[in-house]
């Protein structure tokens, strides 16, 4: 293996892992953080080591690169390797459908509830079956001892104290259903994420000197929680607080949550200073002061001009939506395209509109879900609240469903496509030479006339603007993105 010089950065983070106390690595977009935990495991090669991901190949990829004195992990493996083999062995059963948890176990029926629209609504028994167990998801996937009203994920479509009222009413039964999936005599599938927490409620004990948690900013308060109480343990999170982009999963930003002294990362070694320039002003726009230092020797070229000709790697989109359009561009310029998208919501959403335009009620997906009919879809996607779901309704209306199956079918595998079209969700960890970053970001107008985003949103955008090594697009991003900065300075 090619030994690398560490950088000073580097250097000082080694120097304050050997204090041995608890340390988080503030690591931004391509500064090294790999390299920087095979150090720190190789500065300890005489103790026992565990390195954790939530993702399996992240994993797998890391056994190749790390001594022998670490193991590496995926949290759930760790879990499952500690928990009652009888209970695991419910991973295999047969999977309850909602309704049936809802109607045959529980005895709940349907519900009808106001929506913020002005119509009233029937929630299904399969829907209202989902809430109680993506309550009891949620809970596990927390710190909390118990179920709260919280953990209940009701749709924002529906009106905030019809919401307060379902969630009193369910909370009995997602607690209910919780203390039944823990027993391993069940009859019906758990789900991974119940013997997750199984672990975690037992204060476990991992046996290891030393814990290196990688992508720490996608951490939940149940791993949060477990580390806390590896007291004989060093603990050692990297991650960058800036790509923190599933709070819908569940995730915390555990970068802020972590009290412990805290080392940075700026050097990146994917681009060079413009590239890192620009991505430093977006990370100035959520308050961090410490700008994304690039690399001379790397040219690193914006265009900003729109140019249909020029070609890229990879084009990078916030919706999906906006994946279908470059889809279809593509193919009929002749091009093989390859997606990383939700190709499967995609086609339930195709799914659920025909349904919904035959009559029918549709339970997936859940942007659907709600709805009695098409034409219901089409007012709400006109409303501010739903704006989201206005570019793929208009597909469907102007095209038809059998469009998007049609786009869907003739995206070719990334191995054999000129490019590759991404939501920014599915490139976070990759890098191309060449990317364009699309303009379909949630740009807000305040009350006073200033171009504004949301922290959720500045972070995807940081993410996006930082996966290109030597040419970036932003051609449609340029005057927002302006606007933003200007406003931004005036602000200050």
């Amino acid at each position: 293996m090619k030994e690398i010089k560490p950088t000073d950065e580097q250097l000082s983070t080694l120097d304050s892992v050997a204090s041995g106390a608890t340390l988080k690595v503030k690591a931004y977009a391509g500064a090294g953080k790999t390299s920087q935990l095979r150090m720190i495991a190789e500065r300890f090669s005489s103790k026992r080591g565990l390195y954790l991901s939530f993702n399996k190949d992240i994993a797998t990829d890391a056994r190749k690169k790390f001594p022998r004195n670490v193991t590496c992990k995926t949290v759930h493996s760790a879990a499952y390797g500690a928990t009652e083999k009888a209970l695991t062995a419910r991973l295999n059963l047969p999977k309850e459908p909602p309704q049936h948890l809802a109607s045959r176990r529980y005895g709940l029926g349907p519900v009808r509830v106001p929506t913020i629209i002005g119509k009233n609504i029937e929630l299904s028994a399969f829907q209202v079956g989902r809430l109680v167990a993506d309550g009891a998801a949620r809970f596990c996937r927390s710190a909390q001892d118990k179920p709260e009203l919280w953990h209940i994920p009701v749709d924002e479509m529906i009106t905030e104290a019809a919401a307060e009222e379902l969630r009193s009413t369910l909370l009995p039964f997602v607690v209910r259903h919780w203390d039944e999936s823990t027993d391993p005599n069940g009859k019906t599938a758990i789900t991974p994420d119940v013997y997750l927490k199984t672990w975690e409620r037992s204060r476990p004990q991992i046996g290891a000197d030393f814990i290196l948690l990688d992508e720490a900013q996608d951490s939940d308060g149940l791993m949060l929680s477990v580390l806390r109480r590896q007291e004989h343990a060093q603990i050692i999170y990297v991650g960058d607080p800036y790509q923190q982009i599933y709070e819908w999963r569940g995730a915390v930003n555990a970068m802020e949550h972590i009290k412990a002294r805290e080392c940075t990362l700026t050097e990146s070694f994917r681009f060079g200073h413009h590239f890192a320039a620009l991505a430093s002003r977006v990370l100035n726009l959520l308050g961090e002061r410490i700008p994304l230092r690039g690399q001379s020797h790397i040219d690193s070229v914006f265009f900003e001009e729109p140019d249909p000709a020029r070609m890229f790697d990879a084009i990078l989109c916030r919706k999906n939506v906006t994946v279908i359009g470059n889809l279809a561009n593509g193919l009929q310029a002749g091009h093989k395209v390859a997606i990383r998208a939700n190709v499967e919501e995609i086609l339930s959403f195709a799914d659920g509109a025909d349904r919904l335009m035959r009559g029918e009620r549709t339970f997936s997906p859940a942007s659907l879900a709600l709805f009695e009919t098409w034409r219901d879809v089409q007012e709400y996607a006109a409303s501010y609240a739903g704006r989201d779901l206005l570019p793929l309704v208009q597909i469907i209306d102007r095209e038809g469903t059998a469009y998007l199956r049609d786009m869907l079918s003739r995206a070719s595998p990334e191995a054999e496509a000129d490019y590759v079209v991404s939501t920014i969700h599915r490139a976070k960890g990759l890098e191309w030479n060449r990317v364009k970053v699309c303009g379909d970001f949630r740009f807000k107008t305040d009350d006073d006339g200033r171009t504004t985003l949301t922290d959720e949103e500045k972070r995807l955008l940081y993410v996006g603007l930082t996966r290109a090594r030597n040419e970036m697009d932003v051609s449609e991003l340029r005057n927002d993105l302006l606007k933003v900065f200007k406003d931004a300075a005036e602000r200050q």
